[in-house]
Order: structure tokens, then C-alpha cells, then sequence
């Protein structure tokens, strides 16, 4: 068999085993000399005339195996449809698309939303398949449909306790089961109620987003309330923070650079604009990279890598950016020169100053690079005695620049 010939074939697996594949599946299973695939997976096709391999541990061992046998008949055993948070997309930046074959089954979102009655393309589909549970806070927004990959049995319960914690207790949860084989059940609570025991690991959850008065709910715009942000001082605020979100310009699947991590408020934001924007924080002091840490996890943006350190040594070997944000550490000997050079050509760079000596630094940036300059004042009202008075924060200036 010709490499560029198609000989792996992926073949997606339900509850139903055999009795649910195709003729065209099924005939492809049977003259495979080699078929790997979860303990679950090969039980269900059994029995077999191949040699068989469950998955190693680590997982990716598996690919090497894989790829050891390119062009002899090979099967990969996923569940449902292997390119739908499957394996199939890990095996296709590995083997070119037109040498394998995919049978794919129902998803298991699919039949999440067939047993709801819900429309799929209304639903926010999720996992938590090996990602952390906090990833879903983002999505938390009132009346929202969420279908959700499960982890395993303990799931739907840590999502009970993250809803009652965002005073979302009055959602409904649905615990789907086994979807389409003899063991499939379905059962539904709310979170405040969730008394749901013995689920099986392989199971879908099945969200209805319940808002009452008290809930905490991410906003869909940046300037989250500064209240929102364990900090020691070092925090963008509010108002400035929106403005600086605005100059960075976050697109899709973006990375930026926060250098001067701070409480992490400009580099959550960032990720909260997008499900697969990314941010690589750089702080040097390991209670500040924490208090991030947790800031970021309470708020569910998962994407942000915080290394601790000083830059400009800091930055070395870091993938590079689309975006970089200089709060913190800019009058540093080295750190613009570093991080210009690093960011990608079209790349933006904000840098944010409060000192006259910073702010001395941007005017001979931007007579070098160009670019738009701007001054931020904001004045909030607070009380003065038993009346109310205007008390301005210190001005920030901003220098925002493309790199051509």
C-alpha cells in the first residue's frame, strides 16, 4: 500500500458496539492488521482478528505506534466523533488528511441534544475532559444552554458547587449517562438540590443557566469591577484597563504578552475575550504570580501561563506573541528592545506609564517607532465628610504602536 494511499482508518464507537457501525465501518474494522483504542472501545468491537493495543500511558506513546505503521491497515477506536474533541484532529496534524478514513458516530453533544429537545447550534458545547472545571465560568451567562464534557463521575457535582458558589444555584442540571446503549439513564436536578450519586464516568451534563439577583456573571465587555481582582495595589483599573483592552485589539486564537503581571486583571481579560486566546504572564514576584493564579482561576480564564521571573531575562524562549502589554518594569535596561523584537510584524505593543520617567521613556519610543499617544485621566466620586467630591487617580499615559 502506496504512503500517500489512505490506511488508517478512525472509526468512532457508541454505547451500541458493532450493531451501530456502518457496512463501510465495519468492513474496515475487520481487515485492519493493527487496532488500538480504549479498554471500553475494544470490549464493544470484540471480537477481533488484529492485533490489539489498549491506549499507553502516556497517551502519545500511541501516536508513535501509529505512526510506525504508516501504510499498513490501521484502526484507531474513538468515541462517537473522533473530530469533535476526539483524537481525530491530534492524529490529523500527524498523518495527512488524505491518507486517512474517518466513520464517525453521533457526538455525544449531538445526543446530549437530542434527549434535551434542545437546538445544538443554540448550545455552547464544552469539555472538561482533562481541563480544568473553572473553564466554564465564561459561559455562565443567564439562560444559557451548556452541554458539557464530562471529566468523570465527580463532575456534575464540582459543577453543582461552582454554581451554587456564582449564585447560580437555581440552574438546572442534567446528568446524561451511557448515552445510546442498553445503560444509558438521565436524570435531572438543580444545583442547589444536587444529590445525584453512583454516575457512571462516561457521562454528558446538560446545563440550564438559572440567574437570580445575587449571581456573579462575567460580563461579555472588558473593565470587570476592580472589586473582582485580589490585589495589592498593583491593578489596572477599571476604566484604564477597558481603554488598554481596546489598544491591544484581541483577535481570535491570539497570544499576548503581560509583562508585569501584576494581580493578572489586563492578561484575564484578554482571555476572557475569546475561548482560545492565550496569554503568558510575566511577574517576578511569586506572591503577586499567585494572587494571578487565583484571580484567574476564579474568574475562568484557564489560558493564562504565568512564569515567574524578571524580564527582559524572562522572555527568552517564549513563543511569540501577537500582543504585548507592558505594565509593569518598562524603564528596565533591555525589556522594550527584548519584547519588540520578539513581537510578531503587525503585532500591537501598549505600554502604560504613571512616572514622569516612564512617561520620558514613551516620548523617545514614540519618536522612534511612531505610533499614537494619548493621556488618561479618571476621577471617581467618593465621599468627603457627608457630602461628595471628585478624586482623581493619577493620570496614565499610553503609548499604543504596530510593529510593521
Amino acid at each position: 500500500m502506496a504512503p500517500n494511499a489512505p490506511w488508517l482508518t478512525v472509526i468512532g464507537i457508541g454505547e451500541d458496539g458493532r450493531a451501530g457501525l456502518s457496512s463501510a465501518a465495519l468492513a474496515a474494522l475487520d481487515r485492519a492488521e493493527f487496532v488500538i483504542g480504549g479498554v471500553r472501545h475494544l470490549a464493544l468491537v470484540a471480537p477481533l482478528s488484529a492485533q490489539t493495543q489498549t491506549w499507553p500511558s502516556p497517551f502519545s506513546d500511541g501516536y508513535s505506534m501509529i505512526l510506525a505503521r504508516r501504510g499498513q491497515p490501521t484502526c484507531v477506536l474513538a468515541t462517537g466523533d473522533p473530530f469533535h474533541y476526539g483524537v481525530g484532529a491530534e492524529l490529523a496534524r500527524l498523518v495527512p488528511a488524505d491518507e486517512i478514513v474517518c466513520f464517525p458516530q453521533p457526538s455525544a453533544f449531538s445526543l446530549a441534544a437530542a434527549r434535551m429537545g434542545w437546538s445544538l447550534p443554540d448550545c455552547e458545547c464544552l469539555s472538561l475532559h482533562g481541563r480544568a472545571l473553572e473553564r466554564v465560568i465564561p459561559s455562565l451567562q443567564p439562560g444559557a444552554r451548556l452541554l458539557v464534557l464530562s471529566w468523570d463521575g465527580s463532575t456534575p457535582g464540582q459543577l453543582a458547587e461552582l454554581l451554587k458558589a456564582h449564585g447560580l444555584g437555581a440552574s438546572t442540571i442534567t446528568v446524561l449517562e451511557a448515552m445510546g446503549g442498553p445503560r444509558e439513564r438521565i436524570r435531572h436536578t438543580v444545583a442547589n438540590d444536587f444529590t445525584i450519586a453512583d454516575i457512571d464516568p462516561l457521562n454528558t451534563i446538560a446545563l440550564e443557566i438559572v440567574a437570580t439577583g445575587d449571581a456573579r456573571i462575567v460580563p461579555l465587555a472588558p473593565g470587570l469591577p476592580d472589586s473582582w481582582f485580589e490585589n495589592d495595589g498593583q491593578l489596572t483599573k477599571a476604566e484604564i484597563r477597558a481603554l488598554t483592552l481596546a489598544a491591544l485589539a484581541p483577535r481570535a486564537g491570539e497570544l499576548l504578552w503581560d509583562i508585569g503581571l501584576g494581580a493578572g486583571s489586563i492578561a484575564i481579560e484578554w482571555c476572557l475575550r475569546h475561548p482560545r486566546n492565550r496569554c503568558i504572564g510575566i511577574e517576578e514576584r511569586p506572591e503577586r504570580a499567585e494572587r494571578a493564579r487565583r484571580n484567574a482561576l476564579e474568574l475562568g480564564a484557564t489560558a493564562l501561563d504565568i512564569r515567574i521571573g524578571r524580564a527582559p531575562e524572562a522572555l527568552a524562549d517564549l513563543p511569540a506573541p501577537d500582543a504585548i502589554f507592558i505594565g509593569g518594569g518598562a524603564s528596565e535596561p533591555g525589556v522594550f528592545e527584548a519584547a519588540w523584537a520578539a513581537l510578531k510584524p503587525g503585532g500591537r505593543l501598549v505600554l502604560n506609564a504613571v512616572t514622569l520617567e516612564t512617561e520620558t521613556l514613551l516620548g523617545m519610543l514614540y519618536a522612534r517607532h511612531g505610533g499614537t499617544m494619548r493621556r488618561l485621566a479618571v476621577s471617581r466620586l467618593e465621599a468627603v465628610g457627608g457630602m461628595h467630591g471628585w478624586r482623581a487617580a493619577m493620570p496614565v499615559t499610553q503609548w499604543v504602536v504596530t510593529k510593521p
